[in-house]
């Protein structure tokens, strides 16, 4: 490269003015602050420099390491044990007490002059620099506090370079020249501690963009479906951007042509739905969208029949045991009986083709309850679901349409003590037009806790969420009752079941449930409390990433749920 060239690259991507001072430098509108490592604990446990590596803060670090002559090594290390060995042995003439740290510091001596003459490790020096950057003096030294605390708590001790900020400037950008110069002798086991020295990376050549990796700026673009399963949790707490992100993952998926299959508790998702042409069916007691739990589902070509039937009418239970609250065990064995003759009176039996009979309805079931000895107790217990104040929405005949990339269900419009009953049905419904049609598809479960409350839904969902992966299908548990959720037996296996996890704002209340669930190092949960609305961790597989949710223009005009946003969108304000 010409001079000439080579001045007017140095030109563009040099600063306008440095300001220079005695504890910071101050670079264009941003401070930069220059700390030095001088002191390390006996022992460095692997990964301890890993928190200050990915802390989601601007900063840079530079790490020096060169060989030190082994021979002169040696001849150090002798003398330091002949000073040792002096201090202990005029100690004990004075009848002095042991001193263990002597003791210790001669052991330590003795071990390393052992492991450098057999060769078993090398001796470097070895200098780390950190320099932070801030808008202001007040933000910088805030960050210096943060940074020094945890390093402290690991008993690793730093100092800002005084009258030396240029030189730790220099030092720290990539110019691999150490202008400071305050090194530190280490071994190479200590050394390795500091490694690996990266930040963790998400990014694939397929799949859909999540956001931008808040350690390293990357982008982050991943496959739900690369993994063992495509099944996701999304926790946080109301208004930290859950919604928000499932609405983007949503857009971008149906761009890469997966189909998307939504419940929607709050009608967040209509305004996406219209937008995209989909299909929005709003179940509730005076809707004139209907699905009849008792459907005949279609049997995939590779099942039977009879295996399908019976899978079924397990699943019909459930909801009939959801509907009518606790049962006893004759009246449960009384319950599966009636299910079974409520399809045999409509010539739908194991073993026989019932592909073209006319299912049964829950009314059905009620009659054939109150003709058994003993059902009578149950079916007036039904009775408020097939002619009572529920007998809207579970007593007629299916009249949806689900041929469409994008459906939507919104259960707004039901009451509380409805709304499990609802998903049950919505979700055994969805269920078995996945098992119908092999097709890629991804499930969208807002306000999962739903279902947790009671078991039989809880062990359903856990079902789906098991065997999703058979069928091309991933499901996303979203939900904001974060100990709701992990009460119900079924919480955990769900997330374990679970290859992607998204965790946003945590209130400081559940933070240690979710500590605990999914194993989260003290910085992460430090992050979640003070995570800003749209940023979080993402977990995939064993990667790890603090995450933000960046959205276009168009997409945010479209998804967002921000009640002033939307004001100034209608021109009220």
């Amino acid at each position: 490269m010409p001079d000439s060239a080579f001045q007017s690259a140095k030109q563009i991507i040099s600063p306008a003015g440095v300001e220079v001072g005695s504890s910071s430098v101050k670079i264009g509108t941003k401070y930069a602050k220059t700390l030095f490592f001088f002191g390390y604990p006996r022992f460095l446990t692997t990964g301890w420099f890993e928190p200050i590596v990915n802390l989601p803060e601007l900063l840079d670090i530079a790490m020096f390491v060169n060989p030190f002559d082994t021979g002169l090594a040696l001849k150090q290390l002798r003398k330091k044990a002949a000073q040792v060995e002096a201090q202990m042995n005029t100690a004990a003439d004075k009848g002095l007490v042991r001193d263990p740290q002597l003791e210790t510091a001669l052991d330590d001596v003795e071990g390393l002059r052992d492991t450098l003459q057999q060769a078993q490790e090398k001796l470097f020096t070895v200098g780390v620099y950190i320099t932070i950057y801030a808008d202001s003096e007040v933000a910088l030294s805030k960050l210096e506090s943060k940074i020094t605390s945890m390093l402290e708590a690991k008993l690793v001790y730093l100092k800002p370079a005084l009258f030396q900020q240029l030189q730790g400037l220099l030092s720290t950008i990539p110019l691999s020249q150490d202008k400071i110069n305050v090194t530190t002798p280490m071994n190479s086991g200590p050394l390795s501690s500091f490694f690996p020295f990266v930040a963790e990376d998400l990014m694939s050549e397929e799949g859909i963009m999540y956001g931008i990796n808040r350690h390293n700026n990357s982008l982050v673009i991943f496959d739900r479906f690369s993994l063992e399963n495509a099944n996701q949790v999304v926790f946080a707490k109301s208004g930290s951007g859950k919604s928000y992100a499932t609405k983007l993952e949503i857009i971008r998926s149906l761009m890469m042509g997966t189909n998307i299959i939504v419940i929607d508790p709050e009608n967040e998702y209509q305004k996406l739905t219209e937008a995209f042409g989909g299909s929005f069916f709003n179940i509730s007691l005076t809707s004139n969208n209907t699905i009849n739990p008792f459907d005949i589902p279609i049997v995939p070509p590779n099942e039977s029949a009879s295996d399908v039937l019976r899978s079924h009418i397990v699943s019909v239970a459930g909801l009939a045991r959801l509907m009518l609250g606790e049962m006893t065990s004759e009246e449960d064995a009384l319950l599966d009986r009636a299910i079974t003759e409520t399809y045999a009176s409509r010539e739908i039996v194991a073993g026989e083709d019932f592909s073209k009979a006319q299912p049964p309805i829950l009314e059905d079931l009620e009659t054939v309850l109150r003709s058994i000895d003993g059902g009578r107790s149950l079916a007036e217990r039904l009775y408020k679901y097939t002619q009572g104040s529920f007998s809207g929405f579970v007593n007629k005949p299916t009249n949806i349409d689900l041929n469409n990339r994008l459906i939507v269900f919104s259960i707004r419009d039901l009451e509380e003590q409805l709304r499990p009953v609802a998903m049950y049905v919505i979700l055994n419904f969805i269920w078995n037009l996945i098992r119908a049609r092999f097709q890629k598809r991804l499930l969208f479960i807002d306000e999962a806790w739903i279902m947790m409350k009671n078991e039989d839904s809880a062990n359903f969902l856990f079902g789906l969420v098991k065997r999703a992966r058979k069928y091309y299908l991933g499901v996303s548990t979203i939900t904001q009752d974060v100990e709701d959720f992990l009460r119900s037996p079924y919480g955990r296996p769900i997330i374990t079941n679970s290859s992607v996890q998204l965790l946003l704002k945590q209130a400081p209340a559940t933070i240690d449930i979710v500590g605990k669930a999914f194993n989260l190092t003290e910085t992460e949960k430090n992050l979640l409390l003070t995570a800003e609305v749209g940023t979080g961790l993402f977990f995939a597989g064993q990667r790890h990433i603090a995450l933000q949710i960046i959205p276009s223009f168009f997409e945010d005009k479209l998804i967002t749920t921000n009640p002033q946003q939307l004001l100034e969108e209608t021109g009220l304000v």
